[in-house]
C-alpha cells in the first residue's frame, strides 16, 4: 500500500515566461522568414507547456497521477507547473461539517428511538481519499450513519427500564459524544480521514413511543416529588411534636397525637390549599 508523497513541481512563473517567450520567438520567425519548422516549433513547445500550469489554494490539495502511476500529492500553496500529461484531482483538505439526518434505530433495550449526529472531517491523507474508497464523502456519510446506529445499540435512551445503567446516551454528554468520535475514526481510518469533532445533537424517542413514554416521565416524576413531599412533612410534623412536649405548650394523649399528626400531613402533603377550620369549644 503506497503513502502520500510529495509531489515534484517547479515555479509556475519560470515556465510562463518561457512559454512567453517562446510565443514571441514564434512570431518573430514569422514575421523574419525563418524556417517554416522553427516557427511550428516554437509554438508546439509553447503550448505543449501550458497543460501544465496548476494554481493550488489555501487548505487544497492537487493528486498527480501520470497514466495510472501515482506520481504525489501537491499540497504547497502557490502557482505551479507539473508534467502536461499529469492528470489532476483536487481533493480539499479544509475542515467540513457532515450533519446526518435523524435515524430511526433500537437502543440497548429495543426501544426505538430517533438520533441524529454532526461530525466534523477532513482529509488527512489524500492518497487513501482519491484511491482507497470509491467516493471519500459519501464514503464519510454512510460510515457515520453506521457508527450511530452502532452506538446507540450499545448504550439505552435512560435508565428509566434499565436502572443499573451508568451510562445512557440522554445523560451520557461528553463520554457517549467521545465513543462516538472513537468509533467514526475508526471506519474513516481507511480513508485518510480525521475526525476532529462528533456529537450528538439529536436524541427523541420515536413518534409511536414518544407519548407513552412523556407520561412515564411525567409520572416518574411526580412519585420523586411526592416523595420529598412526604419526607419533609414527617419531618417537620416530628419537629412540631417535640416542640411542643418540650416548652409544655400542650399536653396531648396518644390519640389526639394521631388526630394532629392525621392533620399535619393532610396540610402538608396535599397538593390543593386547605382550608383551616376554628375550633372554638374545648380541645376535649
Amino acid at each position: 500500500m503506497k503513502n502520500e508523497k510529495d509531489s515534484k513541481k517547479i515555479n509556475g512563473y519560470i515556465i510562463l515566461l518561457l512559454v512567453l517567450i517562446l510565443i514571441a520567438a514564434g512570431i518573430y520567425f514569422a514575421l523574419n522568414n525563418f524556417p517554416v519548422w522553427l516557427i511550428i516549433t516554437s509554438f508546439v513547445i509553447a503550448f505543449f507547456l501550458l497543460p501544465g500550469f496548476t494554481i493550488v489554494n489555501p487548505n487544497e490539495s492537487m493528486v498527480m497521477v501520470l497514466f495510472g502511476d501515482y506520481k504525489g500529492t501537491l499540497k504547497d500553496n502557490g502557482f505551479w507547473w507539473v508534467n502536461p500529461f499529469m492528470s489532476k484531482k483536487k481533493i480539499s483538505l479544509r475542515a467540513r461539517n457532515f450533519n446526518s439526518e435523524p435515524i430511526k434505530v433500537n437502543d440497548k433495550i429495543g426501544n426505538p428511538i430517533m438520533i441524529g449526529a454532526v461530525v466534523v472531517w477532513r482529509v488527512r491523507n489524500t492518497f487513501k481519499a482519491a484511491f482507497e474508497v470509491d467516493d471519500y464523502e459519501h464514503f464519510v456519510r454512510i460510515q457515520t450513519e453506521a457508527a450511530i446506529r452502532k452506538l446507540a445499540g450499545i448504550y439505552p435512551y435512560d435508565n428509566l427500564e434499565d436502572e443499573d445503567a451508568k451510562l445512557t446516551l440522554r445523560e451520557g454528554g461528553e463520554e457517549v459524544n467521545k465513543q462516538l468520535e472513537n468509533e467514526v475514526s475508526e471506519r474513516l481510518k481507511i480513508a485518510g480521514i480525521e475526525i476532529l469533532e462528533g456529537r450528538i445533537n439529536y436524541l427523541a424517542y420515536a413518534t409511536e413511543i414518544a407519548s407513552a413514554m412523556l407520561k412515564r416521565q411525567q409520572a416518574v416524576a411526580i412519585i420523586a416529588a411526592r416523595t420529598k413531599i412526604v419526607e419533609g412533612a414527617v419531618t417537620m410534623v416530628e419537629m412540631a411534636l417535640e416542640e411542643l412536649s418540650s416548652k409544655q405548650i400542650v399536653h396531648l394523649d396518644e390519640e389526639r397525637k394521631a388526630q394532629m399528626v392525621s392533620n399535619l400531613m393532610v396540610v402538608l402533603t396535599s397538593d390543593k390549599d386547605v382550608s383551616p377550620v376554628v375550633n372554638t369549644g374545648s380541645l376535649y
